[in-house]
């Protein structure tokens, strides 16, 4: 079993923030998320996946907070969970594969295929509302596949998600979000922008 150790502390959450500050990829502004909803903050994972000792020492934070069985397969969902996903894989020891959009809907392909012995770790980069999660959820439940756990780099909901699995995130960013006809003041003078994870 992986297992939360004592050095996954206040300190190691510092040092995730500081390393989204060095890579630039907490944004400020006024933002369109995937989900829909609107944001004055964007945690933007394309930047941090840039420089490969930042990815692979977050996949290190993330792996050592994990408390779920030892996965033998990876599934991330395209395109934000990719590079995360391939290297929790390759510190793990395990296969990875991918999901992909199909006509703007997630898709297991290129003759990939899940079976009884996976035990499947699911990784994903931000959760905001957990709707591109569920869908992946649904393609891996279709299969015979063990789903151990969902994790993320970041898990910005405002409300508790339940996936009918444990969710565990590496960090908790607790930025409010809006729907688009109840933005703050401060929002509405700014033009949103979609920059993709």
């Amino acid at each position: 079993m992986l297992q939360k150790t004592s050095r996954m502390t206040d300190k190691s959450d510092n040092e995730v923030i500081s390393i989204f500050k060095e890579t630039s990829a907490l944004l400020t502004g006024h933002f369109i998320l995937r989900s829909g909803l609107r944001s004055g903050h964007f945690f933007q994972c394309a930047q941090v996946c840039q420089y490969m000792d930042k990815v692979t020492r977050l996949a290190e934070l993330l792996i050592n907070k994990l408390r779920v069985d030892k996965p033998n397969t990876i599934v991330s969902p395209a395109m934000g969970g990719l590079v995360l996903g391939q290297e929790i894989a390759r510190q793990l020891n395990c296969r990875f594969i991918f999901l992909e959009k199909v006509d703007d809907k997630l898709a297991l392909r290129r003759n990939f295929s899940l079976c009884e012995s996976d035990k499947v770790l699911l990784v994903e980069d931000v959760v905001t509302k957990g709707g591109r999660v569920a869908e992946a959820l649904a393609i891996l439940r279709a299969t015979k596949c063990s789903i151990l756990a969902v994790t993320s780099l970041v898990d910005r909901s405002t409300e508790d998600l339940n996936f009918g699995i444990p969710f565990q995130p590496l960090l908790k960013l607790e930025f409010p979000t809006y729907q688009p006809d109840q933005l703050p003041q401060e929002l509405l003078s700014i033009e949103p922008t979609k920059p993709g994870s």
